[in-house]
């Protein structure tokens, strides 16, 4: 190719995909590969947006500073990288504070950053995309769910509506939305449970009382659809995209820091669940924080997010769960690189980046 041609050649398309959540920002970088998409740039950073809401109804002048410094940063990196195409979404914390939008017209003023306040429904269906290709196609039914800081997204899929063969394209992972069966967002996430009923000192009893609170948010939703009789008789899995499940399967794995390309598609049975969540129970705040997978930032929300796992095994008991360190923000990327048209061959994500780097590689999500 002469001088003029590559003068001519068009810029490669370069994708953002930002998650703002109750307790975490996270971002992703990307530009599209022959197969799929190549992570270039990540970062992720607890900055606790929704500490508190629940009993005020608003985002506290601290917890938005906190996070107008970590979109400062991802700013920064979208410049950086000559980020061509994002989208730049805010989930729990935003859609229930009363000035919300006085924050995201705050978070544009001070880092050029459109931020997006998405529904429950967008937030379930990018879920379901981010990690639709650890789905175990020979099961009937799998549940999909996402433990978040201020909510906790449940995502049952029909999957033998999956009738033609699937390829793992870029493409694929959108059609994947249309065995969705029935899905709600929980209002019970790690934090506003570890807020109502305390996250550092936690005994049998309060772990229990967390349970049965989660249970109880489930029961309508249950009582409607009747998953557990669907199921019964029936192949289903769970996958579960959250820190709460990463965060368990480095502890079973023993890792003495967290990586993600060992846990990023790793099996657990439910033994293995109960059996972390025990011993975590059964440990001090201190000992927790010590833990690599775990840390100070999130040793007093652990438990909130083994109680809310714990509520889904008792409601619908499967015996497999697989765990997904990715989420919403590959869910984004997919969505924004299909629509442009790329990849309809195949999907790989690499694991150049590691979501905990930001925190010098200590916790996963959440």
């Amino acid at each position: 190719m002469d001088a003029g041609a590559l003068a001519r050649a068009p810029a490669p398309s370069i994708y953002g995909a930002l998650d703002l959540g109750t307790n975490n920002c996270r971002l992703l970088i990307a530009k599209p590969s022959r197969r799929g998409f190549l992570v270039i740039d990540a970062f992720s950073r607890i900055i606790r947006l929704g500490e508190g809401v629940l009993s005020s109804g608003l985002l506290s002048e601290a917890a938005m500073s906190r996070t107008i410094d970590a979109l400062k940063v991802c700013a920064d990196k979208m410049r950086r990288r000559a980020v061509t195409r994002s989208r730049l979404i805010a989930t729990e914390a935003c859609r229930i504070a009363a000035n919300s939008e006085v924050f995201i017209a705050r978070a544009k003023a001070e880092t050029g950053l459109a931020i997006e306040i998405v529904t429950q429904e967008t937030e379930a269906k990018l879920a379901v995309s981010g990690c639709s290709s650890l789905l175990d196609r020979n099961c009937d039914w799998a549940l999909v769910f996402d433990i978040g800081g201020g909510s906790s997204e449940l995502i049952w899929l029909d999957l033998k509506r999956l009738g033609r063969p699937w390829r793992r394209t870029l493409h694929d992972r959108l059609d994947v939305q249309g065995c969705i069966a029935a899905w709600t967002s929980l209002p019970i996430g790690v934090v506003n449970l570890a807020e109502r009923h305390g996250g550092r000192h936690v005994t049998p009893d309060s772990y229990e009382a967390m349970v049965a609170d989660v249970m109880a948010g489930i029961d309508a939703f249950e009582k409607t659809h009747r998953f557990g009789d669907r199921i019964a008789g029936n192949s289903a899995h769970f996958l579960g995209t959250s820190g709460t499940v990463t965060t368990i399967s480095g502890i079973h794995l023993k890792l003495p820091v967290y990586e993600r390309s060992r846990v990023d598609g790793c099996w657990l049975s439910a033994r293995d669940v109960r059996t972390v969540s025990n011993d975590l129970t059964a440990m001090t705040y201190a000992e927790r924080a010590a833990q690599p997978c775990i840390g100070h930032e999130r040793a007093d929300l652990v438990l909130a997010g083994c109680a809310i796992l714990e509520a889904l095994l008792r409601i619908w008991p499967c015996q497999r769960l697989r765990v997904a360190d990715r989420g919403l923000r590959e869910g984004i990327l997919a969505t924004l690189m299909a629509e442009d048209g790329h990849d309809r061959r195949g999907w790989r994500q690499t694991n150049h980046h590691r979501p905990g780097a930001a925190q010098g590689g200590r916790s996963p999500r959440n």
